[in-house]
């Protein structure tokens, strides 16, 4: 199979911190490659390295010269001048060329520079090609071409950057964390795309639906070393554990080996001499493996919430608009103990809006919220990120506290609590700059566990953190002691911490819906299944009744239908009559030659009519 990407002993350090030494895979043609490690360990370190936009200490990378690649950064940076049909039309291609002249020429409304448009664009056969390109931007909604870049969000600008490589339809797609700031649609969608493309991919995420239902191999850096599985997440995991078991039985083999080594080495040094070379050498190998360990350290978090009263949060009839915009229209609640609830609706349908108002950082239009005496809320916030880059480590967690109390007479000093949290005591005294991206939301998450809330509040607390530290996230959650309430782009995190969900609608209106994640789109489904059900049985019910309707006589018809009763009632009367004048004696051969022609013609008149009315009277039953 041909090769896209070649690694080779590669080395990068950070500082004094390395990241990753003499790590060597490939990627090939069509596959599908995710890489998974902890935070800090060089994920995006090494995307960086392969795309160009940061150097290795040593090793080699060769890309395949015949290909086109496309990336996708974590953190996009365009542009502010220009506008969003010029970042997203970037490539010098020349049907992507074409289909931007023609999109500014429909907007220019100017006749001449539309034909000529529309010539070159039928001159290069690009309207299949503009089709897939308007298809991708209003899955990912994006409608406003001349939107100035410096307006977006930081969503909008991820959804563009997206969009833009896409649209490039690259030979090989390298992406750091695509689905943050997606939503469930727009990531359902990606997820599509990507399974049913030839693209070739290398991938880093924590979304992990994403990768079970996408990749189709999963690269693992675990201690600086690389091990590599072919398949999706759910083997990842399984195939995992039985390398991690098998290490671990390795490991105790070498103890048991190196004792009795350590003693034939201990004996004298003449004895030694005389033995064979390689046991010496074979000695210190299983030394190192015998003193070999395994990160599998976890964070179990245990903090102890502080005692939440009968009466926590209830809502009244609260609005909120923006301009013209109604966000959330009459919402009431009461929140109960224990309580785990999900927020889900797409981006810009208020879900942080609410948030914000539960936690009275802004007010609503209408309505109030009454707030029990014993409610103490922690609220995690996705743009919260506001730790000083100047202070050390162990000082962000000493501001707050000393010594952190974790419930049942156990308490750990901020040293240990951070170490707790996977911060060895070698990066205690680093400053909060040196962090990764997801090591500082580790922090600041640490900042608000750490203050034992009873109502703990997270918008979108998944972004940056790493796969181990969110299953431990979610069993924390899981046993947590009080009301939760969370926005997440994560299906998967949100199916396994939310029990029920308020699913916030286009109108402002927000709905409760008793079930997790996976419930509400079976639900979704099941009522999309019904709908259409009901819309074919109208649609049978319509065409019957259309069918009836054109099996009914018309005005005309039904006059014709009476006409014709009275006619062959009385051609039938005449039929008689001509039949007794037949049948009577006496007449002349001219008048029974003239009455049997009479005769004949009626009988062929009445054939004719009675056809004609069984036709119109078929229409009447």
């Amino acid at each position: 199979m041909e090769n896209y990407l070649h690694i080779e002993n590669l080395t990068k350090s950070f500082g004094e911190k390395p990241l990753f030494e003499d790590i060597t895979f490939d990627i090939n043609k069509y596959e599908k490659v995710a890489l998974i490690a902890k935070n800090g360990t060089g994920k995006s370190t090494l995307i960086n390295i392969i795309s160009g936009k940061d150097i290795a200490d040593s090793g080699k990378i060769v890309i395949n010269k015949k290909i086109s690649v496309g990336f996708l950064p974590q953190e996009p940076i365009f542009d502010g001048s220009k506008t969003v049909i010029e970042q997203v039309f970037t490539s010098s291609d020349k049907i992507i060329s074409a289909v931007k002249e023609y999109e500014k020429a429909m907007d220019s409304e100017d006749s001449k520079r539309i034909e000529e448009a529309v010539g070159k664009m039928d001159l290069l056969e690009a309207w299949d090609y503009e089709s897939n390109i308007k298809q991708i931007l209003n899955k990912l909604k994006i409608f406003d071409l001349n939107q100035p870049v410096s307006e977006l969000s930081g969503g909008q600008k991820k959804r563009l950057s997206l969009a833009n490589t896409l649209i490039n339809n690259p030979d090989f797609l390298i992406l750091d964390e695509p689905t943050n700031h997606l939503d469930y649609e727009m990531i359902e969608y990606l997820e599509e795309y990507l399974t049913k493309s030839h693209i070739t991919l290398f991938i880093v995420t924590h979304d992990r639906y994403f990768l079970d239902k996408v990749c189709n191999k999963i690269i693992e850096i675990d201690n600086g070393t690389i091990f590599t599985y072919t398949g999706n997440y759910a083997h990842f995991l399984e195939k995992r554990e039985e390398r991690i078991t098998q290490t671990y039985a390795e490991i105790e083999k070498a103890k048991n080996l190196y004792k009795k080594e350590a003693v034939w080495m201990n004996r004298m040094p003449q004895a030694r001499a005389t033995k064979a070379k390689h046991r010496i050498d074979n000695f210190y190998k299983v030394k190192e493996q015998a003193e070999q360990k395994i990160d599998d350290s976890k964070i179990n978090i245990n903090i102890e919430s502080k005692r939440l009263g009968k009466k926590v949060i209830d809502i009244f009839n609260i609005s909120k608009s923006y301009s013209d915009k109604v966000l959330i229209k009459d919402f009431s609640y009461k929140f109960d103990k224990l309580e785990k609830i999900g927020i889900i609706g797409n981006n810009g349908s208020g879900k942080s809006t609410l948030l914000n108002i539960i936690t009275e950082q802004i007010k609503p239009d209408s309505g109030y919220l009454e707030i029990g005496a014993t409610v103490q809320i922690g609220y995690y916030r996705q743009e919260g990120l506001d730790l000083d880059d100047n202070r050390i480590v162990i000082e962000v967690i000493k501001d707050i506290a000393e010594v952190i109390n974790l419930g049942k007479n156990y308490s750990l000093s901020a040293a240990q609590f951070l170490e707790y949290f996977l911060f060895p005591r070698t990066m205690h005294y680093n400053e909060v700059a040196n962090l990764s991206g997801g090591e500082k939301r580790r922090l600041y998450l640490m900042t608000i566990l750490m203050k034992s809330p009873n109502f703990l509040i997270l918008d979108e607390p998944t972004n940056d953190l790493d796969i181990m530290t969110l299953n431990i996230l979610e069993e924390y959650l899981n046993n947590f002691g009080g009301t939760i309430l969370i926005v997440s782009h994560d299906r998967y995190f949100t199916d396994k911490v939310a029990d029920t969900l308020f699913v916030l609608e286009e109108n402002g209106y927000i709905s409760h819906f008793p079930g997790n994640y996976t419930n509400y789109i079976e639900h979704i489904k099941e009522k999309e299944k019904l709908k259409t059900k009901e819309k074919n049985k109208t649609k049978v019910v319509q065409e019957k009744s259309k069918q009836n309707y054109s099996n009914r006589l018309s005005y005309k018809e039904k006059l014709e239908f009476e006409t014709l009763e009275k006619n062959i009632e009385k051609l039938n009367i005449e039929k008689t009559e001509l039949e007794e004048k037949l049948n009577q004696s006496g007449l002349s051969n001219e008048e029974y030659s003239e009455n049997s022609k009479k005769y004949s013609g009626i009988l062929e008149e009445i054939d004719e009519k009675e056809f004609r009315w069984l036709e119109l009277s078929e229409k009447t039953t």
